[in-house]
């Protein structure tokens, strides 16, 4: 039996994080996924990640958005790796009527008050500004934008494979394509059982996505969580307007267009260069799925749905024969909102995200955080918001 201070379970954005911090500190540290990670089975792949420093979906989250810009300058010191982007975003909505997003009623309203409230460097102008700046946009009359130069994009796969790499280099233990089957108290902590073998740790850190309900069958968390399927495309541009779509030209966007949750998408420049095209999506919670049961294949009539209704009047320098599609998976809560808390049965089980679909740009954070929680008690980052007892 394998025995660690702190064994991580999932090794995506959260837990890549937790187990570079905890590896930080000297503590014995074991870290299991069930693929070979950074992959493209679960949330945390796609090329880019939006960051954005005013976040809209609450206060709680703006000293972690902030402090994983912080640690993600550190890591690319530490790894000479390019990860962080800081090429602005925007973020547009109609003037009237209010923007649902993530569960908040006007997500432009609150993203304006929290860059005020924490001194976030910003601009908000309407429709013609917007259209000299971007021309590549094509917006309405009736407009409202929000400009936050210090946002921008973080690349997944670079940032989970930069700290996987320095949480080895501290002396981790990280097994990878071995499947987590059970994970129990034990008189001695916790044990968890795996497809080859059995660990002991004195604490565990689930940060498994949307495989967490399969971990937790039996509880009230089985239930609790909903997984669903997000679609990825990357269009190709014009080629006379190809300069104009580059990080240095274009920020990364949230573009709402109407009242409905469904009415809005979000994209980003052409992050490498414009044969690559640039990358756009939507929120999909039609239906929910599981990481085993969803369709991984994306169909020619989704691409052209996507571009039909929310490119082609928007954004007409984009062709609608996609350059390639993929998909990835939400793990959404009641509220939209984390979970970041000991399960309610065995408190040396500390259960980190499901984070609702906008959760990479605080990873970094809260990797540090969850290091601080499971080692001393407490992280300097106030977490209460992500209480599990606000559901159960």
């Amino acid at each position: 039996m394998h025995t660690s201070d702190v064994l991580v379970v999932g090794l995506g954005a959260m837990g890549s994080a937790a187990a570079y911090q905890l590896s930080k500190t000297g503590t014995k540290v074991v870290g299991i996924d069930q693929y070979t990670p950074p992959h493209t089975f679960g949330s945390t792949h796609g090329d880019s990640r939006i960051t954005r420093q005013a976040t809209g979906e609450g206060a709680e989250y703006v000293p972690l958005v902030l402090r994983s810009q912080q640690l993600w300058r550190e890591i690319e010191a530490e790894t000479n790796t390019d990860l962080f982007t800081s090429c602005g975003v925007l973020v547009m909505s109609p003037s009237a009527g209010k923007t649902e997003q993530h569960g908040l009623e006007d997500f432009f309203v609150s993203t304006v008050e929290l860059a005020e409230s924490f001194h976030i460097e910003h601009e908000v102008f309407g429709s013609e500004e917007i259209r000299h700046r971007y021309p590549q946009f094509n917006v309405d009359d009736d407009y409202r934008v929000y400009l936050e130069p210090g946002g921008g994009f973080v690349r997944p796969e670079a940032a989970v494979s930069a700290q996987l790499s320095l949480a080895e280099r501290n002396g981790a233990v990280l097994q990878y394509n071995e499947k987590v089957l059970d994970i129990a108290p034990d008189g001695r902590g916790v044990r968890v059982t795996t497809d080859t073998d059995i660990y002991l740790a004195q604490k565990v850190v689930v940060t498994a996505g949307p495989w967490i309900t399969e971990l937790f069958p039996e509880s009230t968390l089985g239930s609790l969580f909903q997984v669903y399927r997000q679609v990825l495309h990357w269009f190709p541009i014009d080629p006379v307007k190809a300069d104009s779509f580059t990080p240095e030209h274009l920020p990364v966007y949230v573009w709402t267009f109407g009242d409905q949750q469904s009415e809005y998408f979000y994209g980003f420049p052409a992050i490498d260069g414009s044969d690559g095209g640039v990358k756009v999506a939507t929120g999909l919670f039609h239906e929910t799925t599981t990481p085993e049961n969803v369709q991984r294949e994306v169909s020619d009539e989704e691409t052209q749905e996507m571009y039909d209704y929310y490119i082609r009047n928007r954004m007409p320098s984009l062709a609608p024969q996609a350059l390639r599609s993929t998909t990835c998976l939400y793990t959404e809560t009641p509220d939209s909102h984390f979970v970041i808390d000991e399960h309610p049965q065995c408190e040396n089980i500390l259960l980190v995200s499901p984070c609702s679909g906008h959760g990479f740009k605080h990873s970094a954070a809260i990797g540090e955080a969850v290091a601080q929680r499971v080692l001393e008690g407490q992280a300097d980052i106030d977490l209460s918001a992500f209480r599990l007892d606000r559901f159960i």
